[in-house]
């Protein structure tokens, strides 16, 4: 085969999904994972519709799995190369800290951090052979910035990040590429688990949960097209020869990554406090 072979995680919807899309349309042979390739409806559909079916393979991988991702490991061992990852696979977990459970905290580590560097774990032998190779990981502008009720998700790509930063530096004798997409708000499922929150008026937090989703439900409206997402991850993975570290994508993502690098931090989070529940203290 003398295609090249993109890994794309978490392609069930989202940009996961359209990111396989993209690829295979630009040429790749896409090794498309999910949980449970029982999902893959839309993308199959997807794929017919831009004539790719024959170029993406459906794969079912659990990234928080060891059994799973050794299955996956001995899976692509029939491949020659990897030439692109997208670790894409990952989930929001909504909450205030103190009603948050430890092991909650442990489940999106478990995906958004450790299951990315397990399957990057199992590509680098490819690209260190071919010593090439591009890995995006596709992080968020909570990597870069804390909001509250969400310091899980928050958490966790602010680990990613770090990961990527060294990771890059340890690759980069053996011309193997790191990439850090940090989009805003998109039109995914991502914050599904966020979206079925309910108030508890016991809870300390109801007023503050409150607020917080009603400023999430009237800004859907603004969110982008995860397509945008994917075409960006598709033109790092063809044409891009030494690509930066970060790249943030999306209404006000830059101004807001600006704006943290300048305002001290007691105003950012008095504008943030004020923006949702004004002065109210309790």
């Amino acid at each position: 085969m003398n295609r090249k072979t993109a890994i794309v995680t978490g392609t069930s919807s989202g940009f996961g999904m359209h990111c396989a899309i993209e690829l295979a349309k630009a040429g790749f042979y896409v090794i498309s994972t999910m949980r449970d390739i029982g999902r893959a409806e839309s993308l199959l559909k997807l794929a017919d519709e831009n004539k790719v079916s024959a170029l993406i393979h459906l794969h079912d991988l659990d990234v928080t799995l060891t059994e799973s991702i050794h299955t996956f490991k001995d899976f692509i061992k029939e491949f020659h190369s990897i030439d692109v990852l997208v670790n894409n696979a990952g989930f929001a977990l909504g909450g205030f800290s103190e009603e948050l459970s430890i092991d909650e905290y442990r489940l999106q580590f478990e995906t958004n951090v450790f299951g990315v560097i397990a399957i990057t774990q199992s590509v680098l032998p490819f690209m260190r052979k071919n010593k090439r190779g591009r890995i995006i990981n596709m992080s968020s502008i909570s990597g870069k910035f804390g909001f509250p009720g969400l310091s899980p998700y928050t958490a966790s790509k602010h680990a990613l990040e770090g990961y990527s930063e060294s990771l890059r530096i340890e690759l980069r004798p053996f011309g193997i590429d790191v990439v850090l997409i940090e989009p805003g708000s998109y039109q995914t499922n991502i914050w599904s688990s966020i979206d079925n929150l309910t108030i508890d008026s016991h809870s300390p937090y109801s007023f503050y949960m409150e607020a917080l989703l009603k400023n999430m439900e009237n800004s859907k409206a603004g969110h982008g097209n995860p397509i945008d997402v994917a075409k960006l991850v598709t033109k790092l993975a063809i044409s891009t020869k030494t690509p930066k570290l970060r790249y943030p994508i999306g209404k006000g993502v830059k101004l807001t990554i600006g704006l943290k690098s300048i305002l001290p931090w007691k105003i950012l989070e008095r504008i943030i406090t004020m923006r949702l529940v004004g002065n109210k203290k309790r």
